[in-house]
């Protein structure tokens, strides 16, 4: 049997309103503990819980997105702070509609349709060439950043609806 497995990382930029909310929350923090000294406990509890927030922020600032490709199926994963993964969906293959660049006109018949979408991009991408969309099952729409070997692998399976230009 002709089994095929690839892995891709890809960075998500961090968002600026996550990256000045955390160092909002990281001012107020010190703030809260400095007064907390000649307040009292109300304060001080106050200073753990904007530091557990600062802390809860600056871990969900740092998401990765790793996709696996194995035996016409396509994983998803989250991995925040490079410490913690979700998986996040499994993709069938075979019920894949159209796999073209952001920018084709092949998706232009896609457009109108109502369907969840779900971006597994880096939000970075300078070129509009280097992020994909995918309709599949009918209901779904991806938006990932494949590399060009995760893309000759998903035209394997479907020569017919991966377009690269």
């Amino acid at each position: 049997m002709n089994e095929t497995f690839l892995e891709v990382l890809v960075k998500r930029k961090t968002p600026v309103t996550m990256k000045v909310g955390q160092i909002l929350l990281i001012i107020l923090t010190v703030l809260l503990a400095l007064l907390s000294l000649g307040m009292g406990a109300v304060i001080l509890l106050l200073a753990v819980l904007t530091g557990v927030g600062a802390y809860f922020t600056g871990l969900l600032s740092n998401v990765e997105y790793e996709y696996s490709y194995l035996n016409k199926e396509l994983d998803v994963d989250v991995i925040y702070s490079m410490q913690r993964r979700k998986h996040l969906v499994t993709y069938d293959l075979t019920k894949l509609e159209v796999l073209a660049p952001a920018s084709s006109y092949h998706l232009d018949a896609y457009k109108n349709r109502n369907v969840k979408t779900k971006d597994f991009s880096s939000q970075k991408a300078e070129n509009q060439n280097e992020v994909y969309v995918m309709y599949i099952g009918g209901n779904d729409k991806v938006v990932f950043e494949p590399t060009p070997e995760l893309i000759k692998a998903i035209e394997n399976i479907a020569p017919r609806k991966v377009f690269t230009e």
